[in-house]
């Protein structure tokens, strides 16, 4: 089956990812959106464009939009519509482990839109669920943590694993405050290398 990923560019959405290609998912694409943070669109507190760069790490297509809290339903489905279109997706892979709420979202959104919503995550132990990332060769960063809720709420980028073709070299970097109480690692460059002898 023809599938889009729903992607942060985390470990959540690339170990899905993963699995979806394990179980025979054939992916179409990469979909993004960024939100608004402060005065630009970040992801996670990061810059987009590290996210098209993972997608090239990964020789996937990537399809990225921009979208408000209040815009973000619309956005998703004017893209999942897009994509299912022109590249025949039949169904929507996401990274949810354990918010039931996002996952009734996740159903209800792909049902308009006459797809099928895939969550092979969810229900999962998550310390597990970090242990079989780890074990199948996944190197990632936290790039960003809620203040108040460490060391529960953290978000991460993947920089390198089985499933890449390059690697993400971070260069410069340096912690920043954004607004709701979150520090990001606002990355400010990188490139994409060739792989390690042994990756």
């Amino acid at each position: 089956m023809k599938v889009i990923v729903s992607w942060s560019g985390g470990k959540d959405s690339c170990l899905s990812l993963y699995r979806a290609l394990n179980d025979g998912f054939e992916p179409v694409c990469l979909l993004n959106i960024a939100t608004r943070a402060g005065e630009g669109f970040r992801v996670h507190g990061l810059n987009p464009k590290i996210i098209v760069d993972q997608a090239k790490a990964l020789e996937l297509p990537i399809v990225q939009r921009t979208a408000s809290w209040e815009s973000y339903e619309q956005v998703f489905k004017e893209a999942v519509e897009e994509i299912k279109c022109r590249l025949g997706a039949e169904g929507v892979v996401f990274g949810d482990i354990f918010l039931e709420e996002h996952k009734h979202w996740t159903i209800r959104v792909c049902e308009e839109l006459g797809v099928k919503a895939f969550s092979p995550l969810y229900g999962e132990d998550e310390e597990r669920l970090m242990m079989e990332f780890l074990d199948a060769g996944f190197k990632a960063m936290i790039v960003c943590v809620k203040l108040d809720k460490l060391p529960e709420e953290y978000h991460t980028l993947v920089l390198d694993g089985p499933i890449f073709k390059k690697r993400i070299e971070v260069l410069e970097g340096r912690i920043e405050h954004i607004p709701r109480g979150y520090a990001v690692f606002n990355i400010h460059g990188w490139r994409l290398a060739e792989k390690r002898f042994g990756d």
